[in-house]
């Protein structure tokens, strides 16, 4: 994680946590946003939810969001989790100069929404935040929330790659990589998600001239390849 000059907090480039799947998300190369785009697609299995669940989630957020005040009140979280949820939300996907990050696309509210409508999820994510504070407390004394920039980055730090992590932080490791998952899946069905996607839907293209050749390249396809599927035995 890195710190910026304004005092904002961002993950950088290539410190985008490593998936334990095997996933294209882990192509060398592959930049921080390019890979949560990839997340926010492919996660919604991992959270044990359909697409048309995720699209209601994404709509109570915008709704959430229209309302504006009075300040949103979270069904599921309590006054002391919401605070925590908003700010490592937004520590997995901050404003940059292309977006706003996680908070302003209504990830907090699309999580609520998740908890209360589908509580399986409320297995690991209370619990997780709990692990989360706890750890913060041995360490710093302090709260997640309250802890100084480089603190959380220390803990996010030693949670955020599967690969690396201690055998001691695997529950902050299965947390965080599903939180991570479910911030993905709330921000790139956002309405600022997707205008961060490009995404052009339901608009006429006069002209089609295939995939640009730096995604190609970046996926490791091309035109060439056969679209015949192997034959066996």
């Amino acid at each position: 994680m890195k710190q910026t000059s304004d005092g904002s907090r961002q993950m950088a480039d290539k410190e985008l946590p490593v998936l334990e799947q095997g996933t294209d998300a882990e192509r060398p190369g592959m930049e921080r946003r390019d890979a949560l785009k990839f997340l926010g697609a492919a996660s919604l299995a991992a959270i044990g939810l359909a697409a048309p669940d995720v699209a209601r989630a994404a709509e109570y957020a915008r709704h959430a969001l229209e309302q504006g005040a009075p300040v949103y009140k979270p069904v599921y979280f309590t006054p002391a989790e919401w605070p925590m949820v908003r700010a490592l939300s937004e520590l997995v996907i901050p404003k940059d100069a292309q977006s706003g990050g996680a908070v302003e696309a209504g990830v907090p509210e699309f999580m609520d929404f998740i908890m209360t409508e589908f509580k399986d999820n409320q297995k690991w994510m209370r619990p997780g935040l709990l692990w989360l504070n706890n750890e913060c407390m041995k360490r710093f004394k302090k709260s997640f929330v309250a802890c100084a920039p480089d603190q959380q980055k220390q803990v996010l730090d030693d949670i955020a790659f599967p690969r690396k992590a201690a055998p001691a932080m695997k529950p902050g490791v299965q947390f965080f990589s599903r939180f991570r998952d479910m911030t993905a899946s709330g921000f790139f069905t956002s309405r600022i998600g997707i205008a961060d996607i490009g995404y052009k839907g339901n608009t006429i293209v006069p002209e089609w001239t295939g995939c640009p050749d730096a995604q190609l390249t970046k996926l490791g396809v091309s035109y060439k390849m056969s679209m015949h599927a192997a034959r066996r035995g």
